[in-house]
């Protein structure tokens, strides 16, 4: 995740990091990107069953139950182990994390354990009722996906009034108090969006947005030729950073993030350079900090069936099973080779990557996204925008 308006706008101050000590355990969320231990987040893909039909999802989720799903008591063994091995935060997500009748028990086990539990939701099933459940068990966050206005997000999401629903459920976690935000993942279709996006973000008093570069991954593979240009990437980058700056001067500041590729860290830096050169070497060093992608190290995922893998998008390579050991022996085995090639993936990359100024801020960017494009995993990701001569 590339903070917009921690790094641009400085809604953070650069020592907050410091000041904290970086250890996963001390840090808020805002922070917890600079952390010096790195323990994985870890998302849990606790169901593949889901009500909408959107087209990007990488899990491909439907609306039918599966007979494979983790029980009860086996995520409770996993959030167990994954306390122990001090993990920070477990991402519920699915699927709709909703459509499983026992996630608020295991969100609040998860809380009784020490971690910060949160969901990605699609947000048509936050009703009021469960709104104020998922408040009294102590759930720290509620992400919200929309892919633009009614029109085109309904389009998305495959099911009509999916966006009334969602704006539904966003009201109701924040009448019970739950910190919420939106979740946009930025295509061809839906980047003539962003400025209404705002807008909603101001009219509702929405205190966060995560704006997600596409990954070819489950049916968003399909999507390749739907992802914006180079040149287009950067324009939408550039509109992100100033919509985000607009709210700031205007005294209602967003927390606003990018997330799934960190060529936008450098980006920031280079734009800051030609109109805050102070400002822009604070930058820097929370971007060396960062340590850009950490899919495999920083961040991992579990199915709904218990296999491990490096992150979310990465669902035709597994680790191992917790149902055969315990997450944190899979997460530590580095006699197997993809995993420990991905703890340092820095010594691997190729190309354009390998020789990059940005390399230890960008970390070779995504390498699922690479494999998909071109076969090779260490290949560079085709997603960077950035040019040669400012990589150079």
């Amino acid at each position: 995740m590339i903070g917009i308006s921690k790094l641009y706008c400085g809604t953070v101050e650069p020592s907050d990091a410091l000041r904290y000590g970086r250890m996963s355990s001390q840090l808020p969320s805002h922070l917890l990107q600079f952390s010096r231990d790195k323990r994985p987040v870890v998302v849990w893909n606790v169901t593949r069953q889901c009500n909408l039909k959107c087209v990007h999802c990488y899990a491909h989720a439907k609306n039918i139950a599966v007979a494979n799903e983790l029980s009860t008591a086996e995520g409770k063994k996993l959030i167990e182990n994954l306390s122990q091995f001090g993990v920070p935060v477990i991402l519920f997500s699915g699927g709709e994390p909703l459509m499983r009748e026992d996630l608020p028990e295991l969100a609040s086990y998860a809380v009784e354990k020490g971690m910060r539990a949160v969901i990605s939701t699609n947000g048509t099933l936050i009703s009021n009722e469960t709104a104020y459940t998922l408040k009294r068990i102590g759930l720290s966050y509620v992400g919200v996906s929309l892919d633009g206005m009614e029109t085109v997000n309904d389009r998305f999401r495959g099911v009509k009034g999916a966006f009334k629903s969602a704006l539904d459920g966003i009201k109701n976690c924040k009448a019970a108090g739950i910190k919420v935000g939106l979740r946009f993942t930025i295509n061809t279709f839906n980047a003539g969006e962003l400025p209404k996006i705002f807008k909603l973000l101001e009219e509702m008093d929405i205190p966060r947005a995560c704006f997600y570069h596409l990954v070819y991954a489950g049916r968003g593979s399909k999507l390749v030729e739907e992802d914006l240009s180079h040149e287009e990437t950067r324009e939408v980058i550039n509109m992100i950073m100033d919509k985000t700056k607009e709210l700031h001067e205007k005294g209602k500041p967003k927390e606003v993030l990018t997330v799934d590729n960190h060529a936008d860290g450098p980006y920031v830096y280079l734009r800051l350079l030609q109109e805050n050169p102070k400002r822009a070497e604070e930058v820097l060093e929370l971007l060396k900090m960062n340590e850009g992608n950490s899919s495999g190290r920083g961040i991992g995922c579990v199915s709904w069936d218990g296999e491990v893998y490096a992150d979310q998008f990465w669902r035709h390579y597994s680790f191992g099973n917790i149902k055969d050991r315990p997450f944190s022996e899979i997460w530590t085995d580095l006699s197997e080779p993809l995993m420990k090639r991905l703890k340092e993936k820095k010594k691997y990359v190729q190309g354009r990557c390998a020789t990059c100024r940005w390399l230890d801020i960008c970390a070779g960017n995504f390498r699922v996204r690479a494999e998909a494009v071109t076969a090779d995993v260490w290949a560079p990701d085709p997603a960077c925008y950035l040019t040669d001569e400012e990589i150079r």
